[in-house]
């Protein structure tokens, strides 16, 4: 498509008649794009933005809801019943931890900082390495895994038919004993229900003008005009491709090549950042994911408008807004 720009500099092979009417109307039709473009008020506008509202997930069966819910908090799915996955997925907070790597049954530190599992059923691929498919591939990935949950298929069905009360859930929900394919569709189920809708970004993209500053919308502008929304952009805002890490400048000492490119829902809500969690807050982060993927150098006020837009897209899990963890004592 032929761009304002070669359309402005081509007025020198119109005759000299023409081009007194026609410069001051092509100037005159870029000033209204841009306003278009960097002030998108109306759901009209809004409606065509590279970021879409996230939806909560409707159709799922309660009773499979609620089991996954209690296999999630359940210790007894890890060897030696030493955790849950929420142990490192703290749902009443952040859907995540508050510390750079959460630690192995074995007290060593994790390859990577434990994302959110909230809104993580959006994402294309799971984990950092985006080596799982599907939830349930994911959620075995972690049972089986000697950094996570250490236990296996023998185990975790010893220990649940032997409590009563966990069989009756598994009959209610499936109408059979419990079984393993039945344990990952349940925790699935259950991380699929973990969506945070009603963010003051979603109220801006429903037509709500008021939901956001002149601070915040200028940061999504410079969002988008500076190319994060290249990476970060549909519902969950990130979780939908690959990225090499590092592109012009090395983004942390450890550079693991191609990750899954994290969502940014509830961003403000989960540092530390990154896939070994170097960035200690969100300022931080945006001015080096500039410079290492952008190959630009952030002023103050391009930061803190970036990080402005950023805190607007925290969202609400039953009607609670999302929040941080309380820091992580020293050991």
């Amino acid at each position: 498509m032929t761009t304002m720009k070669s359309l402005l500099s081509s007025t020198s092979l119109v005759p000299a008649p023409v081009r007194t009417w026609l410069l001051p109307a092509l100037l005159c039709l870029n000033a209204a794009i841009i306003a278009i473009v960097q002030f998108p008020a109306r759901a009209s506008f809004a409606s065509q933005e590279p970021i879409t509202p996230v939806r909560a997930e409707l159709g799922q069966d309660p009773r499979r809801v609620a089991l996954g819910m209690h296999l999630f908090h359940n210790a007894r799915l890890s060897r030696g019943a030493q955790r849950s996955c929420a142990s490192c997925h703290d749902t009443w907070t952040n859907g995540a931890s508050a510390v750079a790597r959460d630690m192995s049954p074995d007290g060593v530190p994790l390859a990577f900082n434990t994302p959110t599992v909230f809104n993580a059923a959006k994402n294309f691929r799971f984990n950092w390495r985006g080596s799982s498919r599907s939830l349930e591939d994911q959620v075995w990935l972690s049972l089986q895994s000697r950094d996570a949950m250490a236990t296996n298929e023998d185990e975790i069905l010893a220990s649940l038919r032997g409590d009563r009360e966990m069989a009756r859930q598994f009959r209610d929900a499936y109408r059979r004993a419990p079984q393993l394919v039945d344990v990952l569709d349940a925790i699935a189920a259950y991380i699929r229900s973990l969506s945070t809708p009603d963010s003051r970004f979603d109220r801006w993209l429903a037509g709500d003008s008021g939901a956001m500053t002149q601070l915040e919308t200028t940061g999504y502008q410079l969002f988008k005009s500076l190319g994060c929304v290249s990476c970060h952009q549909g519902a969950n805002v990130g979780g939908n491709l690959f990225q090499r890490s590092g592109i012009f400048r090395q983004l942390s000492v450890s550079q693991p090549g191609v990750l899954r490119v994290p969502s940014l829902r509830n961003v403000a809500t989960t540092a530390p950042y990154f896939h070994d969690g170097s960035a200690a807050t969100l300022a931080d982060a945006v001015r080096e994911m500039a410079l290492a993927q952008l190959d630009r150098e952030l002023t103050e006020e391009q930061t803190a408008a970036i990080v402005a837009f950023l805190q607007t897209l925290t969202g609400s899990y039953r009607g609670l807004p999302i929040v941080a963890p309380a820091p992580a004592k020293p050991p």
